[in-house]
């Protein structure tokens, strides 16, 4: 019964720190993506306007 003990704090100890990681990380600004990269691929760069031969 001690076992399931030990193990109850250790996971709940182990959720905290994602928890608290988590909320760093939106604090930071971290999922703040006002334009994301998935949409960037569809639109042409325009760095290199060389023909490709």
């Amino acid at each position: 019964m001690s076992v399931i003990i030990i193990m109850l704090i250790g996971s709940l100890i182990i959720a905290g720190g994602f928890l608290i990681a988590f909320l760093w990380s939106v604090k930071d600004g971290q999922y703040e993506d006002e334009y994301s990269p998935a949409h960037r691929m569809l639109f042409d760069d325009t760095i290199n306007n060389k023909p490709i031969k």
